[in-house]
């Protein structure tokens, strides 16, 4: 079957789902949804349901809109689709049974409306994407969430799904598929915002029969859930980028890698790998043209250090997460000693975006040094938490506002947690840079993962560092020393400043670890250990002072920050 011919059938099947006999009822799902309920919603439909065939119930992916789950989506016969936010059984059975009788949606429940195909909207409920926060968000790698089921490969082809590979396969060889990315601009969005394209064209000069591409989804930084929001809602758009990168760079081979114990993520990635396979979008001779990939999940265990790229390819090998010495670099050397390519789970989401429509209409989205969209995930004291695909350029300031929705206290905003537990903190007279990488970078902060942690003004900054460290030091793989003795004598400092107990030349001691961890450690993880210290001073000098005068006891219950052991993989 060539690849019109499943396109046909999806459409197909889709046209069926959207037509004007059927009541086609999402439940939007993921781990937001799952933790608000949402699966009780979806059992629920499914009872009410049960004696109408015109009805589908669907779990589909979350939108992204967590202050908002439950939520449910109903297409009825008029072909609009209504949505229902943080709906509970009681309201659940409300709207169907009102439904079922009117053939019209309880308005006094209804968060937004879709009026697609030319139909007129219905009067007095607001279009989904004209609401905030929604007006202001821009998908690309997302636009797909809550619209398909995750796990119905069909579903994903029928909106445009591996039309991206079928171009590349069918009209672009692998030079041109991997100059299409280089000149969209795609920079990483694991951390590091490296060319993509550069990064491939060091894979696709290596001549071996044998290499890996590496979809690094390990994802522990505190606040960040994008990646495996992604694996979650859309697993088909990742793997197909995943596709794409192997035939780039002439890649044989590609994983998955996720951290153990993330069962939806694990599920619907291993689902989407067989259902690709069964239609011949992987293994031997793809879609008869001759190119070849096969791909798998491989799982690390509960280790953060586990995302650097050289850690990630140890715990798939078998062994204990820990950086290796550069050089050689994965591209000479890499997995079983193979060349590698390691990329982030957004990174490779946006390759087939960029195949399909060409880089040039990447390009033009985004900042000048930052093209594309950044998925970022906003939690803390925040009035709609949730995972947003904004603009690049877009300013820390309009995020919090006019997406985030302001304090979801009585209190102003302080500060921000961006970047991981590694990125340190920004304060609010920063909040009109823009988010762009150069940009935020130029002040000190970093987007890293996409991770942003909101804190009001009842936040102490001084515990809230030792809670980063804390944190850090726990990570902390032990192989080098600077990293994991910097890290507990900081601790140690720390510590002692939060229970009264300071010395006068704490911070300079701390300040000459730090710098010892940046210029002796092996990896990110020891490199950066002091940039939330150095942040944290930046903004809030006067709070440390406070703390080091000996007469502001931060928690006086605790004589220490004690962590709890375990068994590390």
């Amino acid at each position: 079957m060539d690849f019109n011919q499943l396109k046909n059938t999806s459409t197909e099947e889709w046209d069926n789902l959207n037509s004007e006999n059927t009541i086609w009822i999402r439940v939007g799902y993921g781990a937001s949804g799952q933790a608000a309920g949402a699966e009780e919603i979806f059992n629920l439909l499914k009872d009410l349901s049960s004696d109408n065939e015109n009805i589908i119930i669907s779990l589909v992916g979350s939108m992204g809109l967590s202050y908002a789950e439950p939520l449910i989506d109903i297409k009825s016969n008029d072909g609009i689709r209504v949505f229902y936010n943080n709906v509970t059984p009681d309201i659940t059975k409300e709207i169907y049974n009102y439904l079922i009788q009117k053939n019209i949606p309880l308005s006094k429940y209804v968060f937004g409306q879709i009026a697609s195909d030319g139909r007129n909207p219905i009067d007095g409920i607001p279009e989904l994407d004209k609401i905030e926060p929604l007006k202001y968000t821009k998908q690309i790698a997302t636009k797909n969430f809550g619209n398909i089921s995750p796990t119905n490969i069909n579903q994903y082809i029928a909106n445009g799904g591996y039309e991206g590979l079928s171009t590349a396969l069918t009209k672009l060889d692998p030079e041109k598929t991997l100059n299409q990315v280089k000149d969209s601009g795609l920079r990483g969005r694991g951390g590091a915002a490296f060319s993509t394209g550069i990064k491939w064209s060091f894979l696709a000069g290596n001549n071996s029969n044998i290499k890996y591409i590496l979809c690094n989804c390990e994802e522990g930084d505190p606040g960040a859930f994008n990646d495996k929001g992604i694996l979650e809602n859309d697993p088909h758009m990742l793997l197909e980028g995943l596709i794409l990168a192997g035939y780039a760079t002439g890649a044989s081979n590609g994983h998955i890698f996720i951290r153990d114990g993330h069962e939806i993520p694990i599920e619907n990635s291993r689902k989407a790998i067989q259902q690709a396979y069964d239609l011949n979008l992987l293994g031997e001779n793809i879609l008869g043209t001759g190119f070849s990939y096969d791909v798998e999940v491989s799982l690390t265990g509960d280790s953060y250090v586990a995302g650097e790229e050289t850690a990630l390819m140890e715990a798939i090998e078998g062994k204990r997460s820990m950086p290796r010495f550069k050089p050689p670099f994965p591209a000479a050397y890499g997995l079983w000693g193979k060349p590698s390519n390691i990329n982030n789970v957004k990174t490779l989401s946006y390759v087939p975006y960029i195949i399909k429509e060409g880089s040039d209409k990447y390009k033009s989205i985004g900042s000048e040094s930052s093209s594309g969209t950044a998925i970022v995930c906003l939690s803390g004291h925040i009035k709609r938490p949730g995972m947003y695909e904004i603009e690049m350029g877009m300013t820390i300031k309009n995020l919090l506002n006019n997406i985030g929705g302001g304090s979801s206290t009585n209190n102003d905003i302080k500060l921000l947690q961006t970047g991981g537990p590694l990125g340190g903190v920004l304060g609010k007279e920063d909040f009109d840079v823009k988010i762009d990488f150069d940009e935020m970078s130029k002040v000190g902060a970093i987007l890293g993962s996409g991770g942003i942690i909101v804190a009001d003004s009842t936040t102490d900054v001084v515990d809230l560092i030792r809670t980063l460290v804390a944190f850090n030091q726990f990570e902390s793989c032990g192989k080098c020393f600077p990293c994991r003795l910097g890290n507990t004598h900081m601790l140690d400092i720390l510590n002692r400043i939060c229970n009264s107990r300071p010395n006068e030349n704490d911070m300079d001691v701390i300040k000459k670890i730090g710098n010892s961890m940046k210029t002796g450690s092996l990896c990110g993880h020891g490199q950066l250990g002091y940039s939330p210290i150095a942040s944290a001073i930046k903004y809030f000098k006067d709070e440390f002072d406070l703390a080091l005068s000996a007469n502001h006891p931060i928690d006086s219950s605790d004589e220490e920050m004690i962590l709890p052991t375990r068994t590390r993989p």
